[in-house]
């Protein structure tokens, strides 16, 4: 009892005190879970119509496209400046496919799994299919639906040996890639040909474009260019300016952008660099020349090692060593030459080489240990027995089983040395066996590319690089220059006193991936956009081989630009159109004494130029180039009569047309609606795509990760 008056006694305490640790307990869990929200809103790359797409999503997407690329190209050293075209292409395919799929589903249309099928693999390959190079025949360069199909087999064989599971990963992210894009290209023809349908010329437009062509004459016109008034004698206030600005601003729309000025500090090799390099080359010269081991040399010294497996054509030969190489024999040397900061010397280990690029192979695969059926099956097929039925009744690789054994077109650096060279050596027809740890394979060669001349090369070759010295001068030089420039003034100043060269770089957004052409300044852009205007940055090393100093010279935001940012346009555009009412003026009093346009010729000192075969559908006035008011007023303006002072781009016209000539090709309705038709049809993708693209909320944080 006591206990229980206690509690009621300090009832209201404890109500308190409870309260207190209940809210606790709520704020601290939605503080947590807002703490969630929070850095998962931070890993969103984008959002494009409401969807959220995280970082690893989007990158997952890069890699993919990256596997691709390295396919098809042949490459795995992708740069940095090679990625950052990746990421933007990526970004674009996703905008263009989410935005798409939004809009066609309105329209309840669709890709199907039979319709999408057809195009890969079916009797309508789409052409994105038909133009990969990994599907074409290499002796005919054509494109080879059974390439294209033993290809899709083997990318989905489920019987793919353990060490070749990362090829087959990266081949099936290369099919699924092309796979997504026949899909959306499928998708977007539907969406375009419904709309294409929707906008079809009609006949009075039709009727008008031909009449534009109809009436075409010479014309015969004076100018006189606005350069023949001095901009001095123009002037054109502030508030003209501002005026201007006002009425025009709605056409100069920018998302936010910042503008810097920067030195670049370029590391070049130094004198002893140079010195060290020719010593180098003095020391191995002689070596390389009466050595029994020139490969060991070679791969010891060389910027290029030497593969016994690799033999160069006429077509992939160095430049430098094509006629060395293709006009002596086995064991001539060439050099040592220095050419482009590079020494190099060469050597024949063997010429008169006639050797096919690629070889089509079959093959049957056995267990290990099993020779003795292998040779059993060697010795029937070379008796008669089809190799591809003993392949389908006899081969553990399924797949290429189904087809034969075909494996399909090989290079010698597609497969080890055990394969490659009994097959570029053997002819068509024959046969050989390889036999490892993994089991017996029985090969047989289907066809060979032609046999071209071909050599085998050691080259000896030394690009002379800068050194550390080299990199620890240059950027010294740029820190102290960074240290002493504390504002932009100072950073003028002193570039101009050490005869540096300043690079203005303007307009960068905030996913520029480069200043300029500086591979790896991407750092830069993120620096200028987290700083003020005035700011001097720290020294950035940009590609190992550049170092750059920048300071922030502009800042814009998302908006309107600004009239500083336009007034030198602006001011342009008046100066014009006030020279042009001087020029009117000038040419109006010219004409009122003599009225002809050989007297205004004269009165200028000019000439009377002609404009040939101008109609209302030109895009050029003759030799004054782009002039779309001055060929229209032409069109309109009877023949023998001369103008009044007309402004143009380039300066003011009077323009005298001469007799016209009718076109007397009929009026075809038809025709003229296909071609205005064919002519839409060429931009109507795009500029539809764009106007989806306004109406859909795209957020962009691509700057947050990149």
């Amino acid at each position: 009892m006591a206990i229980l008056q206690s509690i009621r006694s300090k009832g209201v305490l404890l109500a308190i005190v409870i309260g207190v640790a209940l809210l606790a307990f709520i704020i601290g869990d939605f503080l947590n879970s807002g703490s969630t929200l929070f850095h998962q809103a931070k890993q969103n790359v984008a959002e494009i119509n409401g969807e959220k797409i995280d970082i690893r999503t989007f990158q997952e997407a890069v890699d993919q496209l990256n596997t691709v690329v390295k396919i098809e190209s042949g490459r795995s050293d992708i740069n940095e400046n090679e990625m950052a075209q990746l990421r933007t292409q990526v970004w674009e395919n996703m905008i263009n496919e989410r935005v798409l799929e939004a809009e066609a589903a309105k329209m309840g249309l669709t890709v199907n799994t039979e319709e999408l099928k057809d195009r890969l693999i079916g009797k309508n390959i789409h052409p994105l299919i038909q133009q990969r190079p990994i599907f074409m025949d290499p002796k005919t360069g054509q494109f080879s639906r059974a390439t294209l199909l033993q290809f899709y087999n083997n990318v989905f064989d489920d019987n793919i040996p353990p060490e070749a599971q990362e090829q087959l990963r990266e081949a099936k992210s290369y099919w699924l890639f092309w796979e997504k894009a026949v899909k959306s290209s499928i998708l977007q023809e539907k969406y375009f040909a419904l709309l294409g349908k929707s906008i079809g010329t009609n006949s009075l437009e039709a009727k008008y474009n031909y009449d534009a062509r109809k009436m075409t004459g010479d014309v015969n016109y004076v100018i006189q260019p606005y350069t023949s008034v001095s901009d001095s004698a123009v002037k054109v206030s502030d508030a003209e300016l501002k005026t201007r600005y006002e009425k025009v601003k709605e056409f100069y729309k920018q998302e936010a952008n910042r503008s810097i000025s920067y030195v670049a500090f370029n590391v070049e090799p130094l004198e002893e660099d140079f010195k060290e390099a020719q010593e180098w080359m003095d020391k191995v010269s002689e070596e390389f020349k009466t050595t029994n081991d020139v490969a060991g040399l070679v791969n010891a010294e060389s910027d290029i090692t030497y593969d016994e497996k690799r033999s160069y054509s006429k077509q992939t030969v160095p430049a430098n060593l094509k006629e060395f190489a293709f006009s002596n024999g086995t064991g001539a040397i060439y050099g040592p030459v220095f050419q482009d900061n590079t020494h190099t010397m060469a050597k024949i280990m063997q010429s008169g080489i006639m050797e096919s690029d690629s070889v089509k192979l079959r093959h049957i695969v056995l267990e290990p240990d099993s020779n003795a059926k292998a040779d059993s099956i060697i010795n029937a097929i070379k008796g008669g027995l089809s190799f591809a039925d003993a392949a389908r009744e006899n081969s553990l690789a399924q797949q290429t089983a189904a087809a034969g054994g075909e494996v399909g077109w090989i290079t010698r650096d597609m497969v080890g040395s055990e394969i490659s060279e009994p097959a570029f050596s053997k002819g068509i027809n024959e046969i050989f066996k390889v036999s490892n740890m993994q089991g017996i394979q029985i090969f047989q060669v289907m066809e060979k590319t032609p046999a071209r001349p071909k050599v085998k090369l050691a080259i000896l070759e030394r690009k002379v690089t800068p050194s550390n010295q080299s990199y620890s001068q240059q950027f010294n030089e740029a820190k102290q220059f960074a240290a002493a420039s504390t504002d932009q003034k100072k950073f003028e100043e002193l570039a101009k006193e050490k005869g540096y060269v300043v690079r203005p770089s303007a307009g960068l957004n905030k996913n520029s991936d480069n200043v300029d052409m500086i591979p790896q300044s991407r750092q830069v852009v993120r620096w200028a956009f987290e700083n003020n205007k005035g700011k001097v940055s720290d020294v950035f090393d940009c590609d190992r081989d550049t170092y750059v100093v920048a300071v922030v010279t502009e800042i814009n935001e998302k908006g309107f630009q600004s009239l500083e940012q336009l007034k030198p346009q602006l001011r342009a555009e008046l100066v014009k159109e006030k020279k042009a009412e001087i020029i009117k003026k000038q040419l109006t009093n010219l004409l009122a004494s003599n009225p002809t346009i050989d007297g205004l010729a004269t009165s200028l000192d000019s000439e009377v130029k002609t404009a040939p075969a101008i109609n209302f559908a030109s895009f050029q006035f003759g030799d004054a180039g782009m002039e779309p008011y001055i060929v229209g007023k032409a069109s309109i303006t009877e023949p023998g009569k001369l103008s009044v002072p007309l402004k143009g781009e380039t300066g003011v016209f009077v323009i005298a047309p001469q007799d016209k000539q009718s076109d007397s090709t009929p009026f075809d309705a038809k025709l003229e609606a296909e071609q205005l038709d064919y002519r839409t049809a060429q931009s109507l993708p795009y500029l539809l795509m764009q106007k989806m693209r306004d109406k859909y909320k795209i957020v962009d944080n691509r700057a947050n990760f990149y």
